[in-house]
């Protein structure tokens, strides 16, 4: 069965956002017949200029919904005025209803959170529009770190099938997921070796924003960072920061999820990370003393939160490391 796209286009969005999905459903198709079609769809039609000046021909939003299987909302610099553009968002809640499943490309996850389509469900965008996110729709769950993002249709409740992914290369890894959900993944797995891109990364992989992605130069909690910075190996739970902070545990986790985007304890595992990672990219320690240094306490779990983040074992980071760590 085909399965018929239809991918959202906006003044300003992002050409590789667009690109990228494009080349895994072709490569798809080149390999399974009839296994996708698409066009491109915008609410000015009938061209849109991309962030790079280039305009791509493109159709009305479309009046029948019956016939479309996937609405794909593009990201790029104009998602803001997207996200006002009130005939957009107007068919975009009556196509989360028809049965189609909707999904986003980087911060086209927001267009879909001004539509409502993402409350209370998880979600995730661009590492760099995280903190607007977390502040204009505190109804969605955002998962910061994450590379995409499926949510299932919850057809008693009339809620559609969600995908959400986060930078532009992130797209791929969405649309290589979609494939392998729809069609098998062993076709994936040929689409991402003729695209020359790895197969799989799991949509768990954090984006790994570093240290200064989580501050912002008027910030409450940029002086409380560098401090974990400086000291990896002190405690630095929840309830220890909050503490420094002058801060309930409770309100001090939600202004610090508000403000960054990330959770206490994602953010200071990143900060081991980061700096476990550059230890070992320099040779000049072991691994344990690496892991020690670092806060992490032991090897195991540094490992854990390598793969976490960075989707390979500390080893990997070690001049001419290859191995597990």
């Amino acid at each position: 069965m085909t399965c018929r796209i239809a991918f959202v286009l906006f003044p300003g969005f992002q050409q590789l956002d667009l690109a990228g999905p494009m080349a895994v459903f072709e490569v798809a198709r080149l390999a399974l017949s009839g296994s996708y079609e698409w066009r491109l769809v915008a609410s000015a039609p009938p061209a849109v200029r991309s962030s790079a000046g280039v305009a791509w021909p493109a159709q009305g939003l479309p009046r029948q919904l019956g016939d479309l299987d996937l609405v794909m909302v593009i990201g790029g610099d104009g998602v803001d005025a997207a996200c006002q553009d009130s005939r957009l968002i107007a068919w975009l809640r009556r196509a989360s209803k028809s049965g189609a499943r909707m999904a986003s490309i980087c911060s086209g996850s927001l267009v879909l959170a001004a539509a409502g389509l993402l409350d209370e469900r998880t979600a995730t965008t661009h590492w760099s529009r995280s903190r607007q996110f977390a502040t204009d729709f505190p109804a969605v769950r955002l998962q910061p770190d994450r590379i995409y993002v499926r949510e299932p249709a919850v057809r008693q409740q009339g809620l559609p099938e969600l995908w959400t992914s986060a930078g532009m290369t992130a797209g791929i890894d969405l649309c290589l997921a979609l494939l392998a959900h729809d069609h098998g993944e062993d076709i994936a797995r040929e689409a991402a070796r003729q695209l020359v891109v790895e197969r799989r990364r799991p949509g768990g992989q954090s984006q790994f924003s570093p240290l200064l992605d989580l501050q912002r130069p008027d910030g409450r909690f940029g002086a409380l960072l560098d401090e974990v910075r400086r000291d990896l190996q002190r405690d630095h739970r929840v309830e220890e920061l909050a503490a420094r902070a002058c801060m309930s545990p409770r309100h001090f986790a939600r202004c610090f999820h508000a403000e960054t985007g990330a959770t206490p304890a994602q953010a200071v595992e990143r900060l081991r990370v980061e700096a476990a990672r550059a230890a070992l990219e320099s040779g000049s320690a072991s691994v344990l003393r690496v892991a020690l240094e670092s806060g992490f306490g032991n090897t195991e779990r540094m490992r854990r939160a390598f793969l976490r983040l960075l989707g390979r074992p500390p080893a990997a980071f070690r001049p001419g490391g290859v191995g597990a760590g």
